[in-house]
């Protein structure tokens, strides 16, 4: 009796952990933050790699000096030098993805962009620092 109990309890256990592994993984979810230059959300390293599977926004690195672009990287652009190139950015309602080594320059060149009338700016948090920890590449 005691065999089959364990075997049924075991059976039951296996039945829940396989249940439990078939469950869709929670989204990932960005986060907005409000400065005075208006409204930006920040995404994950992981979010990024999701949305690089169905690109549908402007990547931008922004870091100074270049060390290596997370895979489509559509422009470098130093943080320093936004407002003199805004003609190699696409169009203000455009989603822009600003990035660099930690997110300081990206936060920086969050600020410009809002400022510029920029009306959807995301940034990486932890930038292409966290990118490499977590065990993606950069194109050099």
């Amino acid at each position: 009796m005691t065999i089959r109990f364990h075997k049924v309890w075991l059976l039951g256990i296996l039945m829940i952990l396989v249940l439990t592994a078939c469950q869709p993984a929670e989204p990932l979810v960005s986060i907005e933050k409000q400065i005075e230059e208006g409204k930006y959300r920040v995404v994950t390293v992981q979010e990024l790699a999701g949305m690089l599977t169905e690109k549908d926004f402007f990547l931008v690195n922004v870091h100074i000096p270049w060390e290596g672009d997370i895979p489509q990287t559509d422009l470098r652009l130093a943080y320093d030098q936004i407002d003199q190139n805004l003609d190699q950015l696409p169009e203000k309602k455009e989603k822009i993805l600003v990035y660099c080594y930690t997110s300081g320059m990206a936060k920086s060149a969050v600020k410009t962009l809002l400022a510029q009338g920029y009306t959807d700016v995301w940034m990486l948090d932890g930038g292409t620092g966290q990118w490499v920890a977590e065990g993606y590449t950069l194109e050099k």
